[in-house]
């Protein structure tokens, strides 16, 4: 694969649409290109969105049907109500930041309430890894559709490309996002991803190499 098609790859494995020896050769090509490696985590938030739509999505859907008026008023009540629980979500992380910096990993927290308007359950699970080193923390938000995922991980033993997998109670997987560690960068870097298993639904959360080598484990509590 020449390396301009190899930049145009990018979209397509944020999408999880490469096939497995496709992907494993684009996760080659990350490992020497900051720039690709920048434009996956970008389209993390967009993956995220269109997997949630395709499971919400009825199947007799056509593709190219329009929007109705009810659809509109639905967005837009939905962004209202997102705006609204905005400073709520900033005070758990705050909170939740307080916990973890006296309590240290290992440890799980949840906040918000799930029957009230506009309000949804936010878990925080963190943990460190005594083999790897390396230092995890999983915020999980319920959606109607799945949960929404933002990961923190502080990880030193690049370059590597990584994954975050969700283990479900029946033993199901699914691989959240993907990015890549810079050689010998111990800083910490954020990403999002989304699953169609609501937080009740898994089990635990694994980071792992390409190559399935399990980094550091975070119980769903």
């Amino acid at each position: 694969m020449r390396s301009l098609e190899r930049h145009r790859d990018v979209g397509a494995y944020a999408l999880g649409v490469l096939d497995e020896a496709e992907a494993f050769r684009f996760e080659d090509h990350l490992m020497e290109c900051p720039r690709c490696a920048a434009h996956v985590t970008e389209f993390g938030p967009p993956a995220r969105q269109l997997m949630l739509y395709r499971r919400a999505t009825p199947r007799f859907v056509h593709p190219v049907a329009q929007p109705g008026p009810r659809m509109l008023d639905g967005l837009l009540a939905a962004v209202t109500s997102r705006r609204r629980a905005g400073r709520r979500r900033f005070l758990y992380g705050l909170a939740a930041s307080v916990v973890f910096a006296v309590a240290g990993p290992g440890i799980a927290m949840y906040a918000g309430h799930a029957s009230g308007a506009g309000e949804s359950t936010v878990r925080v699970t963190a943990a460190t890894d005594a083999h790897s080193k390396v230092w995890a923390q999983v915020t999980t938000e319920d959606e109607d559709t799945g949960s929404m995922v933002q990961l923190k991980i502080k990880d030193g033993a690049g370059p590597r490309s990584c994954r975050l997998v969700a283990v479900g109670r029946d033993g199901s997987e699914q691989i959240l996002t993907n990015w890549t560690v810079p050689g010998h960068d111990a800083g910490m870097k954020t990403v999002e991803g989304g699953s169609t298993m609501h937080p009740d639904e898994i089990a635990r959360y694994e980071v792992r190499t390409a190559d399935g080598d399990r980094l550091v484990t975070l119980e769903s509590r």
